[in-house]
């Protein structure tokens, strides 16, 4: 059943306009007709919907159900990614999203290759936020994850202050059980930071930074992790701990 996100000022009752790109998706693309059924997302809430009138600008559907499914995490899981080389960040963004982060911060860090000036930035960080949207839609979320602009990495450091906890994959972390035991202590209705190094890895003054914060640092195993491999096994991991053992 396809997903869109729907504007709170659309909906008027039990009725919803869907209009813009997404109307053309559904008359031209997916050819919806009347009487399909679609979920619709408002605000953070789903609704199953019917799809009762198409004309030439809008869709209007019926909620029929209201509340449908909540595909929500325990916990609020935002991801800080060391800005990485080609595309490698659009990739991260697709998986992340579809695995439940509520946010992607890139970060300039020390050994990043790529830099990126001001204009650059604000055309990356739309495309970026598109292809959050995209992967929200695929997987049925029911909100579309921020893809925030580019920090520095002091910058980071600030913006963590306000999580509940803050982990750090790194090769030179102890073994699993240390893992496990940081896995333990989150909790359902938690706020938790994931940090994942570009593809020249941390500092050590960027991770002796962030530990005065009380950030930890986790061991993803044995092996060593491409920067986008890391990323999705950490908020994988994360997603898991979460849905077997917060629901």
């Amino acid at each position: 059943m396809y997903n869109f996100f729907v504007a709170k000022e659309s909906v008027n009752g039990n009725k919803a306009k869907i209009t813009g790109a997404d109307y053309n998706h559904i008359t031209n693309v997916l050819r919806l007709k009347v009487g399909e059924e679609i979920l619709i997302s408002v605000l953070g809430a789903s609704h199953l919907s019917k799809i009762e009138d198409i004309d030439d600008s809008a869709v209007t559907v019926e909620i029929i159900k209201e509340n449908y499914q909540d595909t929500s995490l325990p916990v609020k899981i935002h991801l800080f990614q060391g800005l990485p080389k080609s595309d490698k960040l659009e990739l991260i963004i697709q998986k992340t999203v579809e695995l439940g982060v509520e946010s992607i911060t890139p970060v300039e860090m020390e050994r990043c290759v790529v830099k990126l000036d001001g204009k650059k930035k604000d055309g990356k960080t739309a495309r970026w936020q598109a292809i959050a949207e995209s992967a929200a839609k695929q997987s049925k979320r029911t909100n579309i994850p921020k893809v925030e602009s580019v920090l520095s990495y002091k910058q980071m450091l600030e913006k963590i202050r306000d999580l509940d906890l803050f982990i750090i994959p790194y090769e030179n972390a102890k073994g699993m059980q240390a893992t496990k035991e940081t896995l333990q202590s989150i909790k359902s209705g938690m706020s938790v930071g994931v940090l994942i190094g570009p593809e020249g890895g941390f500092s050590d003054n960027e991770i002796e930074l962030a530990k005065v914060l009380n950030a930890k640092t986790v061991s993803l195993g044995k092996r060593i992790l491409r920067t986008e491999t890391a990323a999705i096994t950490a908020v994988s991991m994360l997603m898991l701990y979460a849905e077997m053992n917060l629901d």
